[in-house]
């Protein structure tokens, strides 16, 4: 049998060793932390954060793959009550639906946008700019970049289109994306895997294929290659959990800039205790913007989806994610010229920044297929089928 290396207990780590344990190989995973999961990480204890907003989009490839396994488990049903408390920040204030110039731009007569223009020159002429920039800081959501009109049309719409599908794509697995994250490993155990926490590789093995499932930055550094490098995202997160209160809003989407407020146990009881609240918010920062002047993004956001809040907050987090929410292409790019899977001298890269179609974890998803595919001599297409 051909033995895999797997760097990186992530959800592209492990869906790479799935595949490769299935496709006959053996397979060891090297995760660095104690826990695996990457960003796909739940937190211990009474107030189950994900580190960042996660979702399985159910029309992607992977939602089959894992649905295959019987990976998914149990999800959080959204409420019917919680469509009726979806806000929209514009102009300042509160609303119940979108411009009318933005709601243009999801029309489905509307054509493909191109690669090589702006999006927000290119739904300008669709819309108006108004409409544009509207629709340009609700995809945000999906981007975490401060400037979403700034990225190719054809990236943005994609991610805009997905996000605004009815029904919704969005799925949530039950307890946060740790519950997925542990049925895949103990999958992965189950099919001969060898799972090692607490081992960072700082060098790579010879004579053995390695799949390299780290965030580009490591990639970079353990092989030592300046190349691996591609624009993604910056985002401050702010987390708390409130006392319940009735009337307070699922989901608030600014209009104005981009940012956005979720209510998780809107849909997921489990992850905070009886009678409170989890709420999570995204603000995408520029360059010279702070943490702190995004969380105070957040705050407006909070007065005006959440009355009262300060007085509620039972437990409070905040961070900056820097560089690690995915890949965006700018104008003239696409998902083909990132990063190549393929680097050679049988090492390959798998992750959410790397030459892959999808969104977020899809790319991931994509991206560890391709990998093993190359590594094994295996169609990616079989694997997604098996």
């Amino acid at each position: 049998m051909p033995h895999l290396t797997v760097v990186g207990g992530g959800f592209a780590g492990l869906t790479a060793a799935i595949a490769a344990a299935e496709a006959g190989a053996a397979v060891t995973v090297h995760e660095a932390h104690h826990t695996l999961g990457g960003r796909a990480r739940t937190a211990d204890g009474p107030y189950r954060t994900n580190e960042g907003p996660h979702a399985l989009y159910s029309g992607g490839p992977h939602w089959t793959w894992l649905r295959r396994r019987g990976l998914i488990g149990p999800l959080a049903p959204l409420p019917p009550w919680a469509v009726a408390r979806f806000r929209l920040r514009h102009r300042g204030v509160l609303r119940r639906t979108p411009p009318l110039a933005m709601l243009r731009l999801l029309r489905r007569g509307t054509g493909p946008a191109p690669v090589d223009a702006d999006f927000l020159t290119w739904a300008a002429g669709v819309a108006d700019e108004e409409g544009a920039r509207a629709a340009a800081h609700y995809a945000a959501v999906a981007l975490f970049h401060h400037d979403p009109g700034s990225l190719s049309a054809a990236f943005v719409q994609e991610r805009l289109r997905r996000a605004t599908r009815l029904p919704p794509e969005a799925r949530y697995p039950r307890g946060g994306w740790g519950a997925l994250v542990g049925r895949m490993a103990a999958h992965a155990r189950n099919l001969g895997v060898r799972i090692e926490t607490r081992s960072r590789v700082d060098a790579l093995p010879a004579g053995a294929p390695v799949v390299v499932a780290t965030s580009l930055d490591a990639a970079r550094r353990l092989l030592q290659d300046a190349s691996l490098t591609w624009p993604s995202g910056r985002a401050a997160l702010v987390d708390l959990a409130v006392r319940t209160r009735r009337g307070d809003a699922f989901v608030v989407s600014d209009l104005d800039a981009p940012g956005w407020l979720e209510r998780f146990t809107a849909q997921d009881r489990t992850l905070a205790p009886a009678g409170e609240q989890l709420v999570q918010g995204q603000i995408p920062l520029a360059p010279h913007e702070s943490g702190a002047d995004g969380t105070a993004r957040a705050e407006q956001l909070l007065d005006l989806g959440f009355p009262g809040w300060h007085e509620r907050v039972t437990w409070r987090r905040e961070a900056v994610a820097n560089g690690r929410t995915g890949a965006v292409d700018p104008p003239g790019a696409t998902w083909r010229d990132r990063p190549a899977v393929d680097r050679g001298d049988g090492v390959y890269l798998a992750g959410d920044q790397v030459a892959a179609p999808g969104v977020l974890s899809e790319v991931s998803f994509n991206s560890a297929l391709t990998a093993v595919s190359l590594a094994l001599g295996r169609s990616a297409l079989d694997l997604k089928r098996t």
